[in-house]
């Protein structure tokens, strides 16, 4: 089995600053770290492999200094890794990214075609959630989000059963091969990386592939010049002037407060009180 895992190494969401006049994140000085919820994705991806047999291959998109990510990816157990990296992709949106990183994993299915792109939820730095199915549609890959168990796989059938978060409850799905699939948090326990791993790691030659070697020709839809997104403002949230309701309670005062509370939500919100009268009822 042949996976594609994409990871992105993003700041720091704690001490994350904003360019005043593009509205870009800034990111010199700012301590990275591989974006959480790909870790599941990666420990998801893994596990696969050590069940079924095949190759992990860790792709992503940045800067030279990216690789970082990449190293800690092999030293997690990731056989294969590509840092995708060009002037040409700086400020890309997450249409843009989805394009620049598809046409990148293409490139890699021109020798081994993967069975399955994993991707994280979503990045703490951008909080879309767009990228993975933008990468799904561009690949016409079956689409599977939100997942948090992958059930069993066929590779003779060519299936995949998973289970996935919805708004109703649990979701039990079953799709072809090729597909793409976005894992959520907390799914598994991300393991510790052997120590052989570790030293792979620090020996490996990482693969940097610029536009023309994904195979990129069309660099207008890259970069800035491929980003129709455009931040208008970046600002923080106006304090609300009105404070919070304090009630004091003692401990044997759960059922006066409970009567209490009613009647002041009922005194702040008098249509929701018309709203439970018998005439109000709907």
């Amino acid at each position: 089995m042949n996976i594609v895992v994409c990871i992105k190494q993003v700041p720091d969401s704690a001490q994350i600053r904003v360019h005043p006049v593009t509205n870009t994140i800034m990111r010199q000085g700012v301590p990275t770290i591989i974006n959480p919820y790909d870790l599941f994705a990666l420990e998801e991806a893994l596990k696969l492999r050590d069940r079924y047999g095949g190759k992990v291959t860790v792709l992503t998109m940045g800067p030279p200094m990216a690789k970082q990510a990449l190293e800690k990816a092999l030293a997690y157990g990731a056989d294969e890794a590509v840092l995708l990296s060009d002037r040409h992709f700086a400020g890309s949106d997450t249409l843009a990214t989805s394009f620049a990183i598809s046409r990148a994993i293409t490139n890699l299915g021109l020798r081994h075609a993967p069975e399955i792109v994993f991707t994280g939820k979503q990045t703490i730095d951008g909080d879309t959630a767009q990228v993975g199915p933008g990468i799904a549609r561009r690949l016409e890959l079956q689409q599977l989000t939100y997942v948090t168990k992958i059930v069993s796989v066929d590779l003779r059938a060519r299936e995949i059963t998973v289970e996935r978060r919805s708004e109703g409850g649990t979701q039990m799905l079953k799709s072809q091969l090729p597909c793409l699939i976005s894992v959520l948090e907390g799914v598994n326990a991300i393991r510790r990386g052997s120590v052989a791993d570790a030293l792979r790691a620090a020996r490996a030659q990482i693969p940097t592939w610029r536009a023309a070697d994904a195979g990129i020709v069309e660099i207008a839809n890259c970069g800035l010049r491929g980003s129709p997104t455009v931040v208008k403002r970046v600002f923080a949230p106006t304090p609300r002037a009105e404070k919070a309701i304090q009630i004091k309670l003692n401990d044997d005062q759960c059922g006066p407060l409970v009567d209490e509370i009613i009647a002041s939500i009922f005194e702040h919100q008098p249509a929701l009180e018309a709203s439970f009268q018998p005439n109000g009822l709907t």
